[in-house]
């Protein structure tokens, strides 16, 4: 059962009203199941100004034979949901939109596509703009709420599922989402180049790398198959928004740092599934919680700071890191992530602190107080993270 709760998304809602604005074609991008029609919809209210391309009835009203003239002839915004299954369509909207009698905005989602960024880049460059869409993110569902948004991730149906209490219904909804989804449509991407029960042990595998060090050697031995199967897996799933890639942070300071990147699974109520913690207090006495809680806290922040951002680590071989490095138009921020109710330091932060340059660094935790933790370095609580973007804003206003 879900409950009743309607969860506004005024940033996102914002950023795609002034798309639609500005730009003749809007593609709304992020994985299934995250909300991305129900958003999209609100701007097209008529339904004839709205196409589900999964749906055997609109295709039917999309046929190739007809298309150009049903959608060359609507006014208003236009949605076409999961337009990665009618590739050709892109080519279409650029005729459409290209049209001085053109009266429509469109606004496209789609998911489950590697290639659409850049197929929709080529065939509508200059006349399209793109915004990440995922789950639920803290400021969206209310800081007080976010050891329930830590425990079963962002996507609406685990979030919403109710009661509150019984964690039965989230759980078994993100089962069927990782048979559904990632067993199905992943697998159909990358061509099925893993038996279904090694595409299982390779979830798993890449739900224990969670916070860790990519190495898809190491990994193609643990599965016994190709290395270049193995990362052809992994560049599907984020490419799919499932899964996050780190790279180190590049900084000439002669020292010797780690090249390799880290890999998050973005959504931690999926990592919860995939590591079979089925509720809080679970979590907090899992080996795996530290891992977690940094993996959330990465998502949290770049969600926050507006997505929009490259994002990088820093780790010398000596030890010293900083586990999320951002750097912005007001300076380098640093993130460091602790469950923990009273974080400390170790003297290798201290050392990266220095070493990057970052002009501010804040420590992640789940207490409830900010406090100072040296210089540049202020510990602050998670349910105080939207502190970050009035920051941002504060800045630049």
């Amino acid at each position: 059962m879900l409950s009743n709760t309607f969860i506004q998304r005024p940033d996102l809602y914002g950023a795609i009203e002034s798309s639609i604005r500005r730009n003749p074609v809007t593609a709304l991008l992020g994985p299934r199941q995250c909300g991305k029609t129900t958003l999209a919809r609100l701007f097209a209210p008529k339904p004839e100004n709205r196409f589900d391309l999964e749906s055997p009835v609109d295709l039917i009203r999309l046929q190739p034979q007809s298309r150009y003239g049903v959608l060359s002839g609507l006014e208003g915004v236009v949605v076409i949901d999961e337009i990665q299954q009618i590739p050709e369509l892109f080519a279409e909207l650029r005729v459409i939109v290209d049209d001085p009698l053109c009266r429509a905005q469109f606004l496209v989602t789609g998911s489950a596509s590697p290639e659409l960024v850049s197929r929709t880049s080529e065939t509508l460059a200059g006349r399209v703009h793109f915004i990440e869409a995922g789950g639920f993110n803290l400021l969206e569902v209310g800081t007080s709420q976010w050891s329930r948004l830590w425990l079963r991730g962002g996507f609406p149906r685990s979030f919403l599922t109710a009661p509150s209490e019984d964690e039965d219904a989230s759980r078994e909804w993100r089962e069927d989402f990782l048979k559904t989804y990632v067993m199905r449509d992943i697998q159909r991407l990358a061509g099925g180049a893993l038996s279904p029960e090694t595409l299982a042990q390779f979830l798993k595998l890449i739900a224990h790398f969670h916070g860790q060090f990519w190495n898809r050697n190491e990994a193609a031995a643990t599965l016994n198959v190709d290395a270049k199967t193995v990362q052809r897996y992994v560049d599907i799933l984020a490419g799919a928004y499932l899964l996050r890639l780190v790279p180190p942070y590049e900084r000439n300071v002669g020292k010797r740092v780690r090249k390799a990147h880290r890999l998050y699974l973005r959504d931690s109520g999926l990592l919860h599934t995939l590591l079979r913690i089925p509720h809080f207090d679970a979590l907090k006495t899992h080996d795996r919680c530290g891992a977690s809680w940094e993996g959330f806290g990465v998502e949290q922040v770049m969600r926050v700071l507006g997505g929009g951002q490259d994002c990088y680590f820093w780790r010398t071989h000596a030890g010293a890191e900083i586990d999320l490095i951002v750097p912005t138009s007001h300076g380098v921020l640093g993130f460091e992530f602790k469950a923990s109710t009273a974080p400390t330091i170790t003297r290798g932060t201290h050392e990266a602190v220095a070493d990057v340059g970052v002009d501010q660094l804040f420590v992640v935790h789940s207490g409830e107080q900010e406090f100072p933790l040296g210089e540049k370095i202020i510990a602050l609580p998670i349910s105080r993270i939207s502190r970050l973007k009035a920051r941002e804003e504060g800045l630049t206003s």
